[in-house]
């Protein structure tokens, strides 16, 4: 005699029904690696599928994404020059202020997020201004955030996501823009970002190693529960209007419990160790690489994500495609 819970399962129409966990193109923002020059396309070695690119290619590439129904992107810039407070990021010239200013007036309906920090435009490697004791200065660093983020406006970013960890940057973000008159421009909080060795190959291709020491002490403590959701609780309460959890994989415990602590939209970032790891699996045949792939963007929306920061999302909206494609 069936069991009750497979009566559920034997039909697969009845399988689609009754599915608790869905998985659509508009739950991805796809990051994008902006740098100097004019045809540069250049694949990074630790992470197949992803390119450091100029503006030209960058372009191309917009277009691409929305033939896929990708709308949603996240832009990291890689300056010609960088110094100790990230001049690049400063400057209404500079390489992301740029980069947005042409996605927006060549494609008005893409939805534009800007990385916010310092750590790609520094010669040091590290989120923001360096003191005395060779650590980031906290006040400091929001001072710079702050004139980053009206550059980001002005240019016309949709969304700013400041990702350095300082504490106090939502309030402080909040203030000037609404002073600046961007009162309605979204802040997605990277509210609970861990010290995680997942980043590796991130750095790669945003040329953003450290040139010393690590980041240990302005991002988390991967073994603190607590304080992960204290503070992505702080950033709400401070204003933010996205919160995220960096990296996804290893920590889906955070994100159900942030998601059942807070009222807001959920996000997460499948970052680059996790990319390269199912990417040099699938290299192998040790795994079924579409399958695990897709298994594993349930397993953040099944957590509580909302939104998925994802280098998969080109590869995932091929995958629902056909699967779209099968069904009619």
């Amino acid at each position: 005699m069936f069991d009750r819970f497979r009566r559920t399962r034997i039909n697969p129409t009845l399988r689609n029904l009754v599915r608790e966990t869905n998985v659509s193109v508009d739950d991805f923002i796809y990051p994008l690696f902006v740098r100097g020059g004019e045809g540069i396309k250049t694949e990074v070695a630790s992470m197949p599928g992803v390119y450091q690119m100029s503006l030209d290619e960058i372009l191309k590439e917009c277009g691409e994404l929305q033939k896929l129904g990708l709308n949603s992107i996240i832009l990291f810039g890689i300056p010609d020059v960088k110094d100790s407070i990230g001049s690049d990021s400063l400057c209404e010239h500079g390489i992301i202020a740029s980069a947005v200013r042409e996605i927006k007036k060549s494609f008005a309906d893409m939805f534009v997020v800007t990385d916010l920090c310092f750590c790609e435009y520094t010669d040091h490697g590290h989120c923001g201004i360096i003191d005395e004791t060779d650590t980031v200065n906290n006040d400091a660093t929001l001072e710079i955030s702050a004139q980053q983020a009206l550059i980001h406006a002005k240019a016309g970013a949709d969304m700013i996501a400041p990702s350095g960890m300082m504490d106090g940057i939502i309030t402080t973000l909040r203030d000037v823009l609404d002073e600046g008159g961007y009162a309605n421009l979204p802040i997605m909080s990277y509210s609970t970002k861990f010290a995680s060795g997942y980043y590796g190959p991130f750095r790669d291709v945003a040329e953003s190693t450290p040139s010393f020491g690590d980041r240990a002490s302005y991002q988390m403590d991967p073994a603190n529960r607590r304080e992960a959701i204290a503070e992505s609780v702080s950033d709400e309460m401070q204003g933010a209007d996205i919160l995220m959890v960096k990296p996804a994989l290893a920590y889906l415990d955070i994100v159900r419990e942030i998601k059942d602590a807070t009222s807001l939209p959920m996000a997460v970032y499948n970052v680059s160790g996790e990319y390269a790891m199912l990417k040099m699996a699938g290299k192998q045949d040790l795994i079924d690489y579409d399958r695990v792939v897709m298994e594993t963007m349930i397993s953040f929306k099944r957590a509580g994500a909302d939104i998925i920061i994802s280098y998969h999302a080109k590869e995932v909206a091929l995958m629902l495609q056909k699967t779209n494609k099968g069904k009619s």
